[in-house]
C-alpha cells in the first residue's frame, strides 16, 4: 500500500525532471530571497541561471551546521518571520542550536512525507500510534505526529519519559505502532518485562525507530523482544525533521522522498560527489522548503545510495542505514571507529543485554579503549570462570570488528545509565587527559 502512488513510483525519467525543475527553482528562491546564500553564491562565482542539469547542484557551495549557528536565530529564514508558523531547534550540545522555520505550507508538506512513510510500516485510520518521541523543540514528536493525523491513525503524544506508565498504555489503549529510539525501545521491552508484560498481552503491529545509530542486531532484538517488525525512521531539524527517508517492508534501506530532498554522498575530505554504492557523507537539499531552504546541506552522516528497483514497488532511491556520523567517529591509534561496530560485535553474544558504553582514555600517551558491557542477571550468577571466558570472547570479537584491543568490562545487570531519549555510547576522556 502506498500513500502517494504518482509520486513514490514515479519514473527515473519523470523523477530527474521534477527535481531539476525544483532545484533551478529553489536556487532562484533562495539567491533572491537569503542573504547568506547571495553572498555564498557571489563569492563561489554561480549564478541560479548555472544550474541547467542536476549534476550542475555541484557548482554550489555546501551549508554546514556552522552556517547556520551563524546565522542564529532567524539569519536563514527566506520569509518575513510573521509567516513562519512553527520553529524547532537541534538540542545545542554543542554551542548555539540550529534554528529550522517552517510555513503552513513546509508543514504540509512534513506531513505529507511522514503519512507515505507511515504507510510504509502499514499505519492506517485504524491504528493507535504511541509517540514516545519528544515534543519540545525537538521535531521528532511533531514529525510523527503531523503524518499520523494525516493519515486519520489515533495519536497518543505521550512523548519521552514515565516507562512504567507507557507500558500501562501501551496494554490498556492496544496500541498499535510503537515509536521510540532503538535504545528507548530496549528499555521499555525491559521494564514490560519487570512488570510481568508479554508481546501477547500486547496489540503492537509495528514499530518505527530513529533519531540514533542502531545495527542489525539492535533491530532485531527489539524484533524479538515486542514480536513485531522494526522499521527505520531518518531525518534531521536542519532539513525539515523525521520524513526524509523512511523504511519499507523490505527492510533494506530507507526511500528518500527526493521529490522534496536531494541527496548526494560526499567523500568528506576531498567533498568529492561519489557514485551509487560508494559510502561516505550524506549531502541534502531542499527542493521545495518555503520557511527556509538549505542547499547542500552537510549532514555528517555516512552512508551510500541505491538505485536497484524495490520489491515494494517503490521507484525513489534508498539509502544504507546511517553507519556512524564523521563526527562521532573515534581515531583510536590511528584507526577509525564507529561505535556501531562495537554494538555490531556485542549484540552477537548471548546474555550479554543491549547496554553499553565505550570509554577513550590516553593514560600513557597512548589511546585506551575500554567498553563496558551489561551481563543478563542469569551470567552474572554464574562462575568467575565463566565471566572470564566470555570478556575474552567479546574482546576477540571487537578485536575482529575494528582490527584494535580493547579492554571489555562486564558490570552487573542495569548498571549503566539508561536513556529515554538518545543514548550516550561514548565517553571521550582523552581532552581532559594531558598529553
Amino acid at each position: 500500500m502506498m500513500w502517494n502512488e504518482e509520486v513514490e513510483s514515479k519514473s527515473k525519467e519523470e523523477m530527474k525532471k521534477l527535481q531539476l525543475e525544483r532545484l533551478q527553482a529553489v536556487v532562484n528562491y533562495a539567491y533572491e530571497n537569503v542573504p547568506y546564500y547571495k553572498k555564498r553564491f557571489d563569492e563561489q562565482g554561480v549564478k541560479p541561471q548555472d544550474i541547467k542539469a542536476l549534476e550542475d547542484i555541484q557548482k554550489l557551495p555546501f551549508t554546514t551546521k556552522d552556517d547556520l549557528r551563524a546565522a542564529y536565530p532567524f539569519g536563514m529564514f527566506a520569509v518575513p518571520r510573521r509567516e513562519i508558523v512553527e520553529v524547532h531547534t537541534s538540542s545545542g550540545t554543542t554551542g548555539k542550536p540550529t534554528v529550522s522555520g517552517y510555513t503552513r505550507k513546509d508543514l504540509e508538506t512534513w506531513s505529507e512525507v511522514m503519512a507515505r512513510g507511515l504507510t510504509m510500516f502499514g499505519v492506517d485510520e485504524d491504528d493507535i500510534i504511541q509517540n514516545t518521541h519528544g515534543y519540545g523543540l525537538f521535531t521528532g514528536g511533531f514529525g510523527v505526529h503531523y503524518g499520523a493525523q494525516n493519515i486519520g491513525a489515533t495519536v497518543i503524544p505521550i512523548s519521552t519519559g514515565q516507562t512504567r506508565r507507557q507500558i500501562e498504555i501501551m496494554k490498556d489503549f492496544q496500541t498499535s505502532i510503537l515509536i521510540v529510539t532503538p535504545s528507548y525501545g530496549l528499555y521499555l521491552a525491559e521494564v514490560a518485562e519487570e512488570e510481568g508484560v508479554t508481546p501477547d498481552d500486547l496489540n503492537l503491529k509495528s514499530i518505527g525507530f530513529g533519531a540514533e545509530m542502531w545495527t542489525e542486531e539492535m533491530r532485531q532484538e527489539l524484533q524479538k523482544r515486542f514480536n513485531a517488525p522494526a522499521y527505520n525512521i531518518y531525518g534531521l531539524t536542519e532539513i525539515m525533521g523525521p520524513g526524509i527517508a523512511l523504511e519499507c517492508p523490505v527492510q533494506d534501506g530507507l526511500h528518500v522522498m527526493e521529490d522534496h530532498f536531494y541527496p548526494e554522498i560526499i567523500d568528506s575530505e576531498t567533498q568529492e560527489v561519489l557514485d551509487d554504492g560508494e559510502k561516505g557523507e550524506l549531502v541534502l537539499t531542499n527542493l521545495t522548503r518555503e520557511g527556509m531552504p538549505i542547499i547542500r546541506f552537510r549532514t555528517k552522516d555516512v552512508t551510500s545510495l541505491q538505485r536497484e528497483p524495490c520489491s515494494c514497488g517503490r521507484t525513489m532511491v534508498k539509502m544504507d542505514r546511517i553507519t556512524g556520523r564523521t563526527d562521532d567517529m573515534l581515531k583510536i591509534r590511528g584507526v577509525a571507529v564507529f561505535p556501531s561496530q562495537i554494538e555490531k560485535a556485542l549484540l552477537k553474544m548471548d546474555g550479554i543485554e543491549p547496554h553499553y558504553q565505550i570509554i577513550a582514555t590516553r593514560p600513557h600517551h597512548l589511546d585506551e579503549l575500554e567498553v563496558r558491557v551489561e551481563t543478563s542477571p542469569k551470567l552474572f550468577s554464574d562462575e568467575v570462570k565463566e565471566l572470564v571466558g566470555i570478556k575474552k570472547k567479546i574482546e576477540g570479537y571487537i578485536h575482529n570488528e575494528i582490527g584494535l584491543r580493547v579492554k571489555v568490562t562486564l558490570v552487573e545487570p542495569k548498571t549503566l545509565p539508561r536513556s529515554e531519549g538518545k543514548a550516550v555510547r561514548v565517553i571521550d576522556k582523552r581532552e581532559l587527559n594531558s598529553d
